[in-house]
């Protein structure tokens, strides 16, 4: 299987490779096993749609599934891909970039990892571009994998013993907020997860952190925040970055345990569809080892808002 490197520190293109010819007898075992190791994958002009998203990313783990989460039942096992457009649902125009539908993609502009705020958080993210601006729009990765390597030995220590407060309301609030308005952001109350992820598979750790932090169990929420945002900073430095310039036909497939992202601004008065899936984490992936020994998130530790 081909490879070429996208950062000197982590992903590779995977060259020749047909998206739908792999099964989890074919290609997968190796796809896997590069993911693993390189926690960002790309693929170039693949034929995605609906079906085939959903059995690419099923590979990885069973789907995300939001509504089901917020409900506290069973995922469904092949729910609709989302969409992440700014086109009009007539297909005619764009959404007025004020709106609260595109306000609510470009909270996703803050560095994050997906799903941080659900009851199962993602594992990994599969995400294609259809329609692409004429400039602006990229996505940009870190690798909080890499920055652990390099992060000193104080706040190594310190993350370890960390178990952080994760919700969706922090991006919302500090976009508009009114996007607290939306069912999609006013129905989660979050969650806790310890701040550094343990690779089973390669026993590499990485940090485990997002703008959706606003605290740290046992600690001052605004002295939890401040140590959020250190670590944030230090992951976000330049030599952890890859910056992907999307074109269609593009999957981008990175490991949540192991990178941040965020959105860049384009011209809201052009079309942007990407359709992204997320596969949820299991403790054979190490979620028990994130999970916080004195149990989920308490009443007393939501964020509340007004």
């Amino acid at each position: 299987m081909d490879t070429r490197p996208l950062h000197r520190r982590f992903g590779v293109e995977i060259q020749g490779v047909d998206l739908r010819n792999v099964t989890a007898e074919r290609h997968y075992p190796e796809i896997r096993a590069l993911y693993e190791r390189h926690s960002l994958l790309l693929f170039k002009n693949q034929e995605m749609d609906p079906d085939l998203h959903n059995d690419f990313a099923l590979l990885f783990g069973p789907l995300e599934d939001r509504v089901a989460d917020a409900a506290g039942t069973e995922p469904r096992t092949r729910p609709p891909v989302p969409r992440l457009s700014n086109l009009e649902k007539s297909g005619e125009g764009t959404m007025d970039a004020k709106s609260l539908h595109v306000l609510n993609l470009i909270a996703n502009q803050y560095w994050h990892t997906d799903s941080t705020f659900l009851r199962r958080p993602a594992l990994v993210n599969a995400i294609t571009a259809y329609v692409v601006p004429s400039k602006g729009g990229e996505t940009e990765i870190v690798s909080t994998r890499a920055a652990w390597q390099d992060l000193p030995q104080a706040l190594k220590d310190k993350a370890e013993e960390t178990v952080f407060l994760h919700s969706v309301l922090p991006s919302r609030m500090d976009t508009d907020p009114r996007l607290l308005e939306l069912p999609e952001v006013n129905r989660y109350q979050g969650q806790a997860w310890r701040a550094v992820w343990l690779n089973p598979v390669t026993g590499e750790k990485a940090l485990y952190i997002a703008n959706h932090i606003y605290g740290a169990r046992g600690t001052d929420w605004g002295d939890a925040r401040a140590f959020a945002e250190e670590l944030i900073t230090f992951c976000t430095r330049p030599e952890y970055l890859y910056a992907h310039r999307w074109e269609p036909g593009d999957v981008l497939v990175w490991d949540e345990r192991a990178t941040m992202h965020r959105g860049q601004p384009w011209p809201y008065e052009e079309e942007r569809t990407l359709a992204s899936t997320c596969a949820s984490a299991r403790d054979c992936d190490g979620l028990s080892l994130v999970t916080p020994a004195d149990g989920p998130i308490r009443p007393e530790e939501v964020l509340k808002v007004a």
